[in-house]
């Protein structure tokens, strides 16, 4: 596993689902603002305040990882914790990635990739959903209580 420095250049966090139904429809509005300077991160559960925080369908995908790999504002692909510097994708199953943005270490077990879907080419320009197949992040749980920060991060 690489170790090392990289960026975390955005946090995700939001109460609900805006990309439900049809793509076509547009993404419903969220309720409170989705980007953090940090995020509480609860081992098991996920990050506090997210729309999979606790949520028991998603024990083992509570947390998405994503490097940042698309022009434009990166919180649109609705990943929590975004890298720069850093390829996530590239992570093996099973595998445990640490991330320290300064207020210590904070483990993440990974699990299955997260797949992109077909709202990438309504918020991204037409292509993306393609362009994005097998890099479209990974889906981990915390397995220890912590916060992250934007900004530079330490990886091991």
């Amino acid at each position: 596993m690489a170790t090392g420095r990289a960026l975390i250049v955005a946090l995700h966090v939001s109460p609900v689902h805006a990309y439900e139904g049809r793509p076509a429809d547009g993404p419903r509005p969220d309720p409170s603002p989705v980007s953090r300077d940090f995020v509480e991160v609860r081992a098991k559960l996920g990050l506090v305040g997210d729309r999979y925080f606790g949520h028991p369908a998603h024990r083992e995908a509570a947390v998405t990882l994503f490097s940042a790999s698309v022009p434009g504002d990166p919180l649109l692909a609705r990943r929590n914790v975004v890298l720069s510097g850093f390829d996530v994708d590239a992570l093996p199953r099973d595998s445990v990635l640490t991330l320290d943005s300064g207020d210590g270490p904070v483990r993440f077990e990974i699990h299955r990739p997260a797949n992109p879907c077909a709202w990438m080419d309504v918020v991204y320009p037409p292509g993306t959903f393609r362009a994005l197949r097998g890099r479209g992040g990974k889906r981990c749980v915390p397995l220890d209580d912590g916060v992250l920060r934007l900004g530079p991060v330490e990886i091991s």
